[in-house]
């Protein structure tokens, strides 16, 4: 896959890659159980969470499938770390990827996942020509499910009960999208509502 030049600047975010500065407020977030059940390999304690950043600094292109592009939600503003978002290319020939994120539950809620997701989907099929997208998310967590449907994706899977994390059996909701559904154009924008004039 070609190159890529980082930093990503959206309105409101950098999407960076990961510094090892960076170890204490991925902690933050890492090793909340709402956050755990999603990252790709525990975060319980401060060494697990400074490994777990040394892999993602590493993870800044991609050229062969098996490899991850994560990068940090940087808000431009005033430089605070509020989550990751990272792209997986999963298929070569079937041009298949998958994209993952946390964000930190205390910057929730503010739009800066949507910001963020809306580049990396951008960034999947406009750069890396990735055929098709897929987002896993927790079956209960109605704000993710909400936020993939609103970004165009399409629930193809509802797996129930169908794993044990913590004592607890987990449902995990795939959202899907094709590259010719993802339909962006940043010179097209909403007109503001205005009032009838007759």
């Amino acid at each position: 896959m070609s190159s890529l030049r980082l930093p990503i600047m959206t309105s409101r975010l950098c999407l960076r890659p990961f510094e090892r500065g960076d170890c204490e407020v991925v902690a933050r977030y890492h090793t909340l159980p709402a956050v755990q059940r999603y990252l790709e390999r525990p975060t319980r304690y401060a060494d697990d969470v400074s490994i777990a950043v040394d892999m993602m600094r590493k993870q800044v292109q991609l050229h062969r499938p098996g490899d991850a592009l994560t990068l940090a939600m940087v808000r431009k503003d005033d430089g605070i770390l509020v989550g990751q978002v990272s792209l997986k290319w999963s298929d070569a020939t079937s041009g298949q990827g998958e994209v993952r994120f946390a964000i930190d539950p205390a910057h929730s809620g503010k739009g800066y996942l949507t910001e963020a997701l809306t580049a990396i989907f951008d960034l999947a099929f406009g750069h890396f020509r990735v055929h098709r997208l897929m987002v896993r998310c927790d079956g209960r967590s109605h704000h993710s499910s909400r936020l993939m449907q609103r970004l165009g994706m399409r629930l193809e899977a509802h797996y129930r009960e169908h794993a044990l994390f913590q004592g607890e059996w987990d449902e995990e909701l795939h959202f899907a999208l094709l590259d010719r559904e993802w339909v962006r154009d940043d010179k097209v924008h909403d007109l503001p509502r205005r009032e009838k004039v007759a």
